[in-house]
């Protein structure tokens, strides 16, 4: 028997993500948005009441920012397109550990664009997410 994957992910999985990765910081902006920052640079971003379909926001390397866009169900963030982010509409069409990784990749991704000095102050990168057979 095939155990069923787990799709999508909600506020509460993602703050069990990363919500206690090194140095990260989290709170609502505009309104309504909970944001997950890593030496005060944002690396996702979601509704804070899961609403608008748990809808994530985050950074992707510039090599896969035109792969990923060409998936159904991930366009070009709006207003953050131009720093290499993507949406994603509709989280629950991916597996969850998918969407672990990507964010992973994110914060990843936005810490090493800060101070050297910083980073080294945050110790070590978070272990990769694994998904389960």
């Amino acid at each position: 028997m095939t155990a069923k994957r787990k799709q999508g992910m909600t506020v509460a999985q993602l703050d069990a993500l990363c919500g206690n990765w090194p140095g990260v910081t989290r709170d609502v902006k505009w309104g309504s948005n909970l944001v997950f920052s890593v030496g005060e640079k944002m690396f996702v971003v979601t509704p804070e009441d899961g609403g608008e379909g748990g809808r994530l926001s985050f950074k992707v390397e510039d090599d896969r920012f035109l792969e990923l866009t060409d998936q159904p169900g991930i366009i070009p963030a709006p207003y953050l397109a131009r720093a290499r982010w993507v949406l994603i509409a509709e989280p629950q069409r991916f597996d969850t550990a998918e969407l672990a990784s990507f964010i992973r990749d994110s914060y990843v991704l936005v810490r090493a664009k800060l101070t050297k000095k910083l980073q080294a102050s945050l110790g070590e990168l978070p272990v990769e997410p694994r998904s389960k057979p």
